[in-house]
């Protein structure tokens, strides 16, 4: 009896603490639908799909959405690349330095953006590279790549090794083990590491304000509007297609990867 109501408990208290992280996400997609003009008025006076069709008429939107797919794309495709040839060298043999280089695989993402921000603007500088659209995707990828690599390197751990070694006795080489058994197995892998680092770089603020120069990207679009009260209804319908490219994207690398946590990254 006694543990039926703590489970009750630590149900409410968990849909508690849900409610709570959402609620402000819910007030920008309440509010996107606002048929008042003014910045916030409560409750709302009505329905309206107007404001989507001014923030779309915008031409200063529609650039920013456009670097900023633009941006996440190349930074995903890097991301890609890099972190699957990194778990590939690092999954199976051990060496001399691999942990290091793990560490500095993972390090990236581990230390604060701003700190990984003000790093990349100083080195820039030093080789005398200008900010740009160029800066931005290299240090979107810095990060990007450290979920290619936890994910790839997941699935490469649970692929049976027997596999492999029955290919190259039926005579495979090894671009068509590759091709045939290896990456078929990576699939699934590969597309939510690809999703997530998507999602991460299409968001990402921190990092892009130290690298971005003139350039504004849709979040350092969102952030400029927070001094233009008169905007705010078209800043909300932004602010929720920013959560919604990125949440997509994230709900779908955790139906793609669910299933295997009891395994994932164990080296089994």
């Amino acid at each position: 009896m006694h543990s039926e109501k703590a489970s009750v408990g630590l149900r409410l208290a968990a849909w508690g603490g849900l409610l709570f992280l959402h609620f402000p996400i819910l007030i920008i997609f309440l509010y996107a639908f606002n048929t008042e003009d003014a910045a916030f008025s409560f409750p709302p006076k009505g329905f309206t799909l107007n404001w989507f069709t001014v923030a779309f008429a915008r031409p200063d939107v529609l650039e920013a959405i456009k670097l900023s797919l633009q941006v996440a794309c190349l930074a995903t495709l890097i991301a890609l690349v890099l972190g699957t040839l990194a778990s590939a060298a690092l999954y199976r043999r051990s060496f001399f330095g691999k942990e290091s280089i793990s560490l500095m695989l993972i390090l990236p993402i581990a230390l604060p953006g701003i700190i990984t921000g003000i790093a990349l603007l100083s080195a820039f500088k030093s080789l005398g590279i200008e900010p740009g659209v160029f800066t931005i995707v290299i240090g979107h990828a810095t990060f990007c790549v450290v979920i290619v690599y936890n994910n790839v390197i997941a699935r490469l751990r649970r692929t049976s090794q027997s596999l492999i070694e029955a290919s190259m006795d039926l005579g495979a080489d090894g671009w068509q083990t590759f091709r045939y058994i290896i990456l078929p197995n990576l699939g699934s892998a590969l597309l939510a590491g690809g999703m997530l680092a998507f999602a991460l770089s299409f968001d990402e603020i921190i990092v892009t304000t130290f690298t971005a120069g003139h350039e504004r990207t849709l979040p350092i679009w969102l952030l400029n509007q927070l001094s233009r009260p008169r905007d705010v209804p078209v800043t909300n319908v932004v602010a929720m297609l920013v959560m919604l490219v990125t949440m997509l994207p994230i709900l779908g690398a955790y139906y793609l990867t669910r299933g295997g946590e009891s395994v994932a990254g164990s080296g089994k």
